[in-house]
């Protein structure tokens, strides 16, 4: 599969069959390595040229956004699956793989009337993308909130002794719990342990001899407990510290352990549960926006293509995927079957001109707008339509899916 097409429309001269058939000949003979599809574009209502350059003007923006949140939602879903471990199968519209659909693509008249305005089509599909890109946002806030929640939870139970949480450490047993006598946790170095067990019975009064166990060791700390009375508790507590021992405050409560564990098992469920639900959701919406993408596409060709060569619409709409080698080859080819120094958007407009036409379909600024489809070479360069970067004597964009 490639990850990047061209959409070009061509001027129709003769017949769409006999440029389709030059098209495939040349691309066979000089470029055998570029895949060539014709891309299906259908009648759609023209309008108005003011209509029409109005809707040019905003049809790279548009573009831009759709192709950014197909982007959004396909870096989603890799995200996804690589978290969740699940192999991809690529994406697909409605179950056709997303390459298949572009070079086989056919207008969906029931969602998309061909009589409608292109200004509404375009709006259209702007006001749709835009509602997924909403929920793509508060599906994947609702997915991270709970993330952060484990994270929070995951640091705590496997930061150093330090920092971490001690309760899934500590037993019943380990604490003593009376009137008068308290368990404290001393975090200690690893290499001052045996200062520790040398030194905490004579750090304070009233320490319980031979009272410290250890119970935890990580990689910079030993965590032990000391009962001793509750009286002398931060005597102690100072003198450790003086020691570099570090006391760290705990109060063993099976029920806060228990809930804890209740909510660390909720937090795994639901993240799990959303992660499931936000890949599917991902999945179907990634379909709707490259349909919608696609449709815009064929919308811009078509607007594009009666800005450039004029009415009727009789243009011939293909879609290649050249390599990086063969692009200044293809691009030639492209350029030999344009007669760009003779097109007929001249000649059409002129025409309609001295017909006295122009306020049916075209205002008066086109009288200015003449020399505006000069080839390069009258011009010193193409102005390029839909704010594409490089210009060519025929309408050309390129569309990345990655």
């Amino acid at each position: 599969m490639a990850t990047r097409y061209w959409v070009v429309s061509l001027p129709v001269q003769s017949s769409s069959s006999t440029l389709w058939s030059r098209l495939q000949e040349s691309i066979s003979k000089n470029s055998f390595d570029t895949p060539l599809y014709r891309f299906n574009t259908p009648d759609l209502r023209v309008g108005t040229l003011d209509s029409l350059l109005s809707l040019s003007d905003d049809l790279t923006k548009s573009n831009n956004f759709v192709e950014g949140v197909s982007h959004k939602i396909r870096r989603q879903i890799e995200e996804l699956e690589r978290v969740s471990g699940v192999e991809s199968s690529g994406l697909t519209v409605d179950g056709v793989p997303v390459d298949s659909y572009l070079t086989r693509f056919a207008w969906d008249e029931a969602k998309y009337p061909t009589m409608s305005p292109l200004r509404e089509i375009v709006d259209g599909i702007h006001v749709q993308v835009a509602k997924i890109e909403d929920d793509l946002k508060v599906r994947v806030a609702e997915y991270s909130n709970v993330r952060s929640q484990l994270n929070v939870i995951n640091r705590k139970q496997s930061g150093s002794l330090a920092v971490r949480d001690l309760s899934n450490l500590v037993k019943p047993e380990d604490i003593v719990i009376s009137e008068h006598l308290v368990t404290l946790l001393a975090v200690v170095p690893k290499y001052s342990q045996k200062e520790w067990e040398a030194n905490y019975e004579t750090m304070t009064t009233y320490v319980v001899p031979r009272s410290s166990k250890k119970l935890h060791e990580d990689n910079e700390y030993a965590l032990f407990t000391v009962t001793l009375f509750a009286r002398v508790a931060d005597n102690f507590k100072t003198s450790a510290r003086e020691k570099g021992f570090q006391i760290r405050d705990f109060e063993y409560s099976p029920e806060a352990q228990e809930s804890r564990k209740s909510e660390l098992e909720r937090l795994v469920q639901d993240q799990e549960s959303l992660r499931s639900s936000l890949l599917q959701w991902c999945y179907t919406s990634y379909g709707e926006v490259f349909s919608s993408w696609m449709h815009f596409c064929a919308v811009r060709t078509f607007a594009e293509s009666i800005l450039r060569y004029g009415l009727p619409p009789n243009f011939l709409a293909a879609v290649l995927a050249p390599s990086m080698k063969s692009e200044k080859k293809v691009r030639s080819i492209l350029e030999g079957l344009c007669d760009s120094r003779n097109s007929l958007h001249n000649n059409y407009y002129e025409r309609i001109l001295e017909e006295n036409k122009e306020e049916i379909i075209f205002p008066a600024r086109l009288h200015g707008d003449i020399g505006y489809w000069k080839s390069e070479d009258e011009s010193g360069g193409m102005a390029g339509l839909g704010g594409d970067a490089d210009t060519h004597p025929y309408v050309s964009f390129t569309i990345n899916f990655i």
